[in-house]
């Protein structure tokens, strides 16, 4: 549910005006020609079931063309899906790779994520070092969940 929420309030943040990205089929339309935000919306759409049926592996096929333009949000939503296993096989170094793409971009739930596959060693080789890292990165972002595990690492002595 988690994820669900951080969905919903980035995918706020992104403003889109044009009239055309207000219906379904101006989403869908636009999307096929390859418009980036289209794409996202239509993967975000299908993820929630808002509009459509859910479909995870609809979301999964939008969300890629999206993150293949770089769109930051859809590769972070990607490494959630390979992360929980959602419309695609559960992969922890397919979300290692979805994340990693994001978190160069600075997003700050991507880097979260790297600190905790670092952390658990999940689709990497375990590194607690490499993990507070990224859990620092989140912290110096004042993403407070972040700190936290940043100091507990710290505390441990890495």
């Amino acid at each position: 549910m988690f994820q669900v929420q951080v969905l919903i309030s980035r995918a706020q943040e992104a403003v889109i005006t044009d009239e055309e990205l207000l219906s379904f089929e101006g989403k869908k339309a636009l999307a096929e020609q390859g418009n980036v935000w289209s794409q996202f919306y239509l993967g975000l759409m299908y993820y929630e079931g808002e509009g459509v049926s859910q479909d995870y592996g609809k979301a999964v096929k939008w969300f890629q063309r999206a993150a293949n333009q770089g769109n930051v949000l859809s590769q972070y939503n990607l490494g959630v899906m390979y992360y929980e296993g959602e419309g695609v096989t559960q992969d922890y170094a397919q979300a290692v790779e979805w994340f990693q793409r994001a978190a160069n971009q600075g997003d700050v739930w991507s880097q979260f994520y790297l600190g905790v596959l670092y952390s658990n060693g999940y689709g990497v080789r375990q590194s607690k070092v490499t993990a507070k890292e990224w859990f620092g990165k989140t912290c110096d972002r004042r993403y407070q969940y972040g700190c936290d595990k940043y100091r507990e690492l710290n505390e441990q002595g890495y």
